[in-house]
């Protein structure tokens, strides 16, 4: 039981996303950290105050975070196939202290 538990746990805490969906997060945190870096500067230029440019540019960053950091099942769309292990090659030609690993 307690097994279960700690497998349930690993999978929401460990975020697994593949390579298209690290690309994604890339692009994602580009375009709304852009956005809001445009809007915080307008914003703060027509109002004449760096407070509104700070908590806009401030509240952008939040929903950069809040949009990329999650593991979304979005960015896991492409998992990778990985080979299995060959047990026949597994420490072939591996030497420690003299002695060969098989």
């Amino acid at each position: 039981m307690a097994d279960q538990l700690l497998q349930q746990a690993q999978d929401i805490f460990e975020g697994q996303i593949d390579f298209e969906g690290q690309k994604l997060a890339e692009l994602f945190s580009t375009i709304i950290l852009t956005i809001t870096a445009i809007l915080a500067l307008a914003l703060g230029f027509y109002q004449q105050t760096i407070w509104v440019t700070l908590w806009v540019g401030l509240g952008g960053t939040a929903a950069t975070f809040f949009v990329v950091v999650p593991p979304w099942p979005i960015y896991n769309e492409n998992p990778e196939k990985w080979l299995r292990a060959n047990s026949a090659m597994s420490g072939a030609g591996i030497e420690v202290d003299g002695k060969r690993i098989n």
